[in-house]
C-alpha cells in the first residue's frame, strides 16, 4: 500500500516542470551585463591600450608610433636574460613550497589539536600584512651586521651570511620571505578543500584499518585536487609577476643578481622609457599567459579524467 502511494509521487517529481537542457544557462543575458561592463572596463580596454602604447614612443603629451622597435630594444636589454631566469626560479620555487607547506599545514590545522582556531589565524596573518611593510621589516632583520637573524646565529657560534648582499643568496632569501607571507593563503584554500571531503570516506577507511599515510594518499590527496590546482595557479601567477617584495628588499641587487622581469621593466620606466616599459609589460603578460593558460587547462583536464 505504501509503495502504491509512493510511486506516483516519484513519477510526479520526475515529470514536474520542464527539465533544463544540459549546458543550458539558467540566468538571462542581462544578468551578466554588470560583470561584463567591469570586465571590459578593467581588463579589455587597459589591455588593448597597453598593446597599442607598446608600439609607440610616448609621454604624457606626445605619442609617436614606432612599430616593433620597443620590443627589439627590450630583448636587447643586458639584464633581460638574468631577469627571465630569476623570474622562473623564483616563481617555481615559491609555488612548489606553498603547495607542499600549505597542504601539510592544512592537514595539521584540520586535525584535533589544541588552539586550532588560533593557529589558523596566526598562519593566515602574514597574508594581511602589507608586502612593502614585510619587505622593509625583513630587510632590517636580515641585515648582515645588525640584523636579529645573524645575531641569533652568532649566539650559537655560526657566522651569519649576507642574506641580501650575497649574490648567491639574495634571490633565495627574498623567496623564503615570499613563502612565509603567502603560505597562509595556500593553507586556507587547502583547509577549505579538506573540510569539504565527506567524513564517510574517513570513517570507511578507519573501519578498514587504514593508516594516516593511506588516508593522506588515497583520500586527501586526490579529493583535494581542486584546491591543489587553485594554489598552483595562483602561486605561479604571483611568482611570475613578483615585483614589490623584491624591490623593497633588494632593488634587484646586488648588481642584477635578483632582478626579475618586473624589476627590469620598472627600471626602464624610471629612466623615462615609457614605451619600452609598456612593451616589457606586454611581454610579461604574454609570458604569464603562455605558461598559466596551458597549465591550467592541463591540470583541470587531468582532474576531470581521473
Amino acid at each position: 500500500m505504501a509503495s502504491a502511494t509512493i510511486a506516483p509521487t516519484r513519477r510526479s517529481r520526475r515529470t514536474a516542470g520542464p527539465q533544463p537542457k544540459r549546458g543550458h544557462n539558467p540566468y538571462p543575458l542581462w544578468f551578466h551585463i554588470p560583470a561584463g561592463v567591469f570586465f571590459v572596463a578593467l581588463f579589455v580596454i587597459p589591455t588593448a591600450a597597453s598593446f597599442y602604447f607598446s608600439l609607440t614612443r610616448w609621454t604624457l603629451f606626445e605619442v609617436e608610433f614606432i612599430g616593433l622597435d620597443n620590443f627589439v630594444q627590450f630583448f636587447r636589454e643586458p639584464a633581460l636574460v638574468r631577469g627571465f631566469t630569476n623570474t622562473f626560479i623564483y616563481a617555481f620555487l615559491t609555488s612548489a613550497a606553498k603547495v607542499v607547506l600549505g597542504l601539510l599545514l592544512a592537514i595539521l590545522l584540520t586535525s584535533q589539536i589544541i588552539a586550532r582556531g588560533w593557529l589558523r589565524s596566526v598562519v593566515f596573518f602574514p597574508v594581511l600584512v602589507s608586502t612593502i611593510g614585510v619587505g622593509v621589516t625583513f630587510t632590517v632583520l636580515l641585515d648582515p651586521f645588525d640584523g636579529i637573524v645573524n645575531q641569533l646565529l652568532g649566539l650559537v657560534g655560526i657566522e651569519g651570511p649576507g642574506w641580501l648582499t650575497d649574490p648567491n643568496l639574495a634571490l633565495l632569501s627574498v623567496a623564503m620571505v615570499d613563502i612565509w607571507k603567502g603560505v597562509g593563503l595556500a593553507t586556507l584554500i587547502y583547509i577549505a578543500g579538506i573540510v569539504a571531503i565527506p567524513q564517510e570516506y574517513f570513517e570507511a577507511a578507519r573501519m578498514d584499518g587504514a593508516t594516516s599515510w593511506q588516508n593522506f594518499r588515497f583520500i586527501i590527496l586526490p579529493l583535494a585536487r581542486p584546491a591543489t590546482v587553485t594554489v598552483i595557479i595562483l602561486s605561479l601567477i604571483g611568482g611570475l609577476r613578483s615585483f614589490d617584495l623584491i624591490w623593497a628588499m633588494t632593488g634587484g641587487g646586488p648588481g642584477f643578481t635578483s632582478d626579475v622581469i618586473a624589476s627590469v621593466i620598472y627600471k626602464q620606466y624610471q629612466a623615462g622609457f615609457f614605451g619600452l616599459s609598456t612593451a616589457g609589460n606586454v611581454v610579461l603578460f604574454l609570458v604569464v599567459a603562455a605558461i598559466v593558460v596551458p597549465l591550467s587547462f592541463w591540470l583541470n583536464r587531468k582532474g576531470s579524467e581521473s
